[in-house]
């Protein structure tokens, strides 16, 4: 099996061998494997991975209610992202509402820490039950220990450090809010959508709503006849700089805020990757060929045409961020997770 048939992108080389694991038992046994969810975050290299591939199908949601007026919920890895997404609203659930539409796998987006329209899954996560390859041990990470930070987490640091995963994510712990009525409305974008002001609340539908029309107007939600969305979504992160970065006067800035804490770090700010590509020259349908462009809706989503390779995709981010590098003097880091290939030239 080629990966790209496991992937968004849907480019990617033969996989060594593919099996599923449908059980937490199933899934411990793997080692030495790439693990593979819903692949909305993984950009595989045209030679393919040359080791077993383990796709994550668990499934199953755990409920408890609290005495005050909040749920608990344990989910396994493999469940759909945003079935749970709606699952929570159709619960009577709040603070998932503006994850909605993001493609992918529950156990995925504590790795990450995915987020989007002012939220992130930090704000929502109890803990995470994983497996600790090293050890041999299951462990249940609270948010302090999993040290969430803008796009990141000590399950991703970990990987990237020590080149393999260590800690395999076999269910997370939402705790979650009673309520019909959103969380406070965090993103200006959305805010604008909905009508409202920011740090309003709507109902939870309705942010629902809003927040899937806006990804579907950026090709961020997945559909197979649409081109801009056969990609990793938002292809560079947001970069975080030293609060006095030099910085044109147009560019946005944004806080950055320590997710357990809340608190806002001064010595840090944090600007738009896409109005830096935007700027630099890089327009909606930039390529460098037909095979390969930028989102004709937005330009922070890499996209396959049709008869991308990996290596079309990468000499493309290449050019990109070599062109904002050249504009601005900053490096843009890419969000999804490059396997057997690199940005390095």
């Amino acid at each position: 099996m080629n990966l790209a048939e496991l992937t968004t992108f849907r480019v990617g080389g033969p996989a060594g061998s593919v099996a599923e694991a449908h059980t937490r038992e199933e899934l411990r046994a793997f080692s030495d494997v790439l693990f593979v969810g819903g692949g909305s975050n993984l950009l595989v290299a045209d030679e393919g991975f040359p080791g077993p591939v383990c796709v994550i199908r668990t499934s199953g949601v755990e409920e408890r209610p609290l005495r005050t007026e909040r749920r608990v919920l344990t989910v396994e890895a493999g469940e759909n992202w945003d079935d749970l997404v709606a699952r929570t609203l159709d619960a009577g659930l709040a603070g998932l509402e503006a994850l909605s539409g993001i493609p992918g796998s529950v156990g995925a987006t504590p790795v990450q820490n995915v987020g989007a329209y002012g939220a992130e899954v930090a704000d929502s996560i109890e803990s995470v039950l994983v497996f600790d390859r090293l050890s041999g041990d299951e462990l249940v990470l609270g948010r302090t220990e999993l040290e969430f930070g803008y796009r990141t987490s000590r399950l991703k640091r970990t990987a990237a450090n020590t080149g393999a995963v260590q800690f395999v994510v076999l269910a997370v712990t939402f705790r979650l809010a009673e309520s019909t009525l959103s969380a406070p409305i965090r993103y200006a974008q959305l805010a604008r959508a909905l009508e409202v002001d920011l740090g309003d609340r709507v109902e939870t539908a309705e942010v629902r709503r809003a927040v899937l029309d806006l990804r579907a107007s950026k090709g961020m939600v997945l559909d197979p006849a649409d081109h801009d969305t056969w990609s990793a979504g938002s292809f560079f992160t947001n970069p975080i700089l030293p609060a006095n970065a030099a910085l044109p006067a147009d560019a946005p800035v944004y806080p950055v805020v320590d997710p357990v804490t809340g608190a806002r770090d001064a010595t840090l700010l944090k600007t738009s990757a896409a109005w830096l590509i935007d700027n630099a020259g890089f327009s909606r349908g930039f390529g460098l060929d037909d095979r390969a462009t930028l989102s004709t809706k937005h330009t922070l989503a890499l996209t396959n045409r049709g008869g991308a390779q990996a290596a079309d995709i990468l000499a493309l981010a290449r050019r990109i961020r070599d062109g904002v590098r050249e504009a601005y003097g900053i490096d843009l880091e890419p969000e999804p997770n490059l396997i057997g290939c690199s940005l390095q030239a």
